[in-house]
């Protein structure tokens, strides 16, 4: 046995594997594809029929697997170490091994007796190109191009080995859902066995049983049963879209929200990428006021060169202003201008920032419907122009999501969102606020009425 990270696991692999996860690493078709609730065990299976493949007696294929960051790429990793030493397969860790010096391409390699090895690399879909062998896309619809990826990894098996896909779903206009639809709509042409497994499915074939197992005992999920623990997971997601499409397979409707899943990945930060640290550009902030329903949200983009990158998102909760603005006015000192929701609550807020720091340092902006919609689109041309860079966080990818695009009768276009516990879309709305500060050095002062004009005349300055 292998003790460790407080879990016992018996020599004999089947012994702990689970229904879905048997079943997926026993299919042999030559392409699969796993549709999947998050965090159920799917990559630590596959972990295991890697080595399995890799480890056999006249193994004839390396294993290329690729994650959707460097740190993932480490994890894979880990488990076919742990894997290898369960079914007493005599492994080397090669370490980090560069494969390609100019474009910077890496993979973290483990190396059995077979003289057949297990190449564990990050999401840049050129490490594909001109290797042979089995492929592993892990976390495929989290990749910044997955259509790409799946173009240059599936030549690789032309000469043997299998090409697995595994994820849950971003939205419904990515290349993965695109990939499902047509195996259920349009006849399977790939011939791909597509494998689905929910998190009611996980949780009816003994999924919290075996995560209890290594929970510490005073883990309060450990008195949980599985609906309860169900409901749990639920209540803790960002919303019920973010619920269904990271752990019940439901793809965000792309075209209902204003922001597809896959623009917004695109404009995110890398997992442990350094996105707080200033770069001595210069400084501009947005404020959507709250008070009890909604938040208080700040956020803050610097500019270098024509990118603008996120710098720091704070938000307020039921705080008194005084104390807001405690936290909220030294961020303020530092940029060079500011603007500010002046819709109702922010009216008050708008004239005492001006008077501390200046009208022509502050600028209010009037939320109408004609406002938001000159807020709204400048924010998606950035990101489409890959001009904008914003945190990796799912509160910020709910919000951004809640905004949805509706045109009236009178064919009038309203920019709406659900409230939800969380807020009324503020940090979508802070981000926009941000990005009109940043779009002209010298803000003018009659642009604080907020009108549309002023606004998208600004805009086209900076875009």
């Amino acid at each position: 046995m292998v003790k460790g990270n407080a879990r016992c696991i018996p020599e004999n692999p089947d012994a702990i594997l689970l229904p879905y996860q048997s079943a997926w690493i026993k299919d042999p078709s030559i392409l699969k594809l796993m549709e999947k609730g998050r965090q159920i065990g799917l990559s630590w299976a596959t972990a295991y029929a890697a080595d399995e493949r890799t480890a056999a007696a006249g193994a004839r294929h390396d294993q290329w697997v690729s994650s959707r960051d460097e740190i993932q790429s480490r994890l894979f990793l880990e488990d076919c170490k742990l894997w290898a030493n369960i079914m007493h397969k005599a492994a080397r860790d090669l370490g980090e091994i560069v494969l390609d010096v100019d474009r910077k391409i890496s993979a973290h390699v483990l190396e059995f007796a077979s003289g057949k090895r297990i190449y564990s690399m990050s999401s840049n879909p050129d490490a594909q190109a001109g290797k042979r062998g089995g492929r592993i896309l892990d976390e495929f619809a989290l990749h910044p191009d997955p259509r790409k990826l799946w173009a240059i990894a599936y030549p690789g098996i032309t000469w043997g080995g299998a090409m697995e896909v595994i994820s849950t779903h971003r939205g419904s206009k990515n290349f993965f859902n695109d990939l499902i639809r047509e195996v259920r709509e349009g006849g399977n042409p790939k011939n791909i066995s597509l494998h689905r497994v929910t998190l009611e499915d996980a949780l009816s074939q003994g999924f919290l049983f075996k995560l209890q197992q290594m929970l510490p005992a005073d883990d309060k999920r450990q008195a949980m049963n599985e609906t309860e623990y169900f409901d749990f997971v639920r209540a803790g997601c960002a919303d019920e879209e973010s619920f269904l499409q990271e752990y019940m397979c439901v793809p965000g409707d792309d075209d209902a929200a204003f922001l597809e899943y896959e623009l917004i990945s695109s404009a995110e930060y890398g997992q442990g990428e350094d996105w707080q640290t200033c770069q001595n550009g210069r400084l501009y902030a947005g404020v959507d006021i709250g008070r009890k329903k909604d938040l208080t949200v700040l956020w803050v983009v610097e500019r270098l060169g024509d990118v603008l990158y996120t710098r720091h998102v704070e938000t307020l909760a039921r705080m008194r202003k005084s104390e807001q603005e405690k936290v909220l006015y030294p961020w303020f000192a530092r940029c060079d201008r500011v603007c500010i929701d002046q819709t109702g609550l922010g009216i008050g807020w708008t004239d005492d920032a001006q008077d501390k720091f200046g009208s022509c340092h502050v600028e209010g902006v009037t939320f109408t419907p004609a406002v938001k919609e000159a807020l709204a689109y400048p924010l998606r041309s950035l990101m489409e122009d890959r001009r904008l860079r914003i945190p990796a966080d799912k509160a910020i990818r709910a919000d951004l999501r809640q905004v949805t695009k509706q045109t009236t009768a009178a064919g009038n276009i309203r920019f709406t969102a659900e409230r939800t516990p969380d807020g009324h879309a503020d940090r979508f709305w802070a981000l926009s606020l941000a990005l009109h500060a940043a779009s002209h050095p010298t803000p003018k002062t009659e642009v604080i009425s907020g009108g549309a004009r002023e606004i998208i005349s600004e805009m086209r300055g900076f875009l």
